[in-house]
């Protein structure tokens, strides 16, 4: 199916989705309460990416691209997870989001406490570092919504940093 260099090579390609790991981690992470279904969301988004890297237009968005399948891929579970009857479901573990040791933990916990929609913008833009623009494409939604949430998203943590420090003071 490959035409002359339009395409990555497989052997690059593959390289740069096992580059893409953490990110995919913290992605699902925000996203999915479990570790087993981070880990499946993670192993299908790896899969479809490697069945479809024909579609793959522009090597530079590659990341965006894989990422984007990513979080259809955590939507799908969640769908998927609402389907069952309460009495399958596992309750929600406490600690969604593993950190590295030196992360801030007040940090981590107050970003867990926010609404996935917002916690899933936060991470993309701070964590990974997503432009608001390629967030809109990652999560197709228009780049307005994705400003104004992230704004208020924003503004639902500093309330909580204040509340923090108002209750330890």
């Amino acid at each position: 199916h490959e035409k002359g260099g339009c395409l990555m090579e497989k052997e690059a390609f593959e390289k740069q989705l096992l580059s893409l790991g953490g990110a995919m981690y913290r992605v699902a992470a925000s996203i999915l309460p479990r570790q087993c279904d981070r880990e499946d969301a993670i192993q299908e988004s790896i899969l479809t990416a490697l069945q479809k890297r024909a579609c793959l237009r522009d090597e530079k968005a590659m990341r965006a691209w894989v990422l984007r399948i990513l979080v259809n891929n955590c939507y799908d579970i969640l769908r998927g997870q609402k389907r069952e009857t309460s009495t399958d479901v596992l309750p929600e573990p406490k600690n969604r989001w593993e950190s590295p040791p030196d992360a801030d933990l007040m940090l981590r916990d107050m970003l867990l406490t926010l609404p996935e929609e917002y916690r899933l913008l936060l991470v993309l833009c701070y964590v990974e570092g997503y432009k608001i623009r390629e967030i809109a494409e990652i999560l197709h939604l228009p780049q307005g919504t994705v400003q104004s949430r992230l704004h208020r998203a924003k503004r639902m943590l500093a309330q909580d940093m204040v509340l923090e420090k108002e209750g330890k003071g």
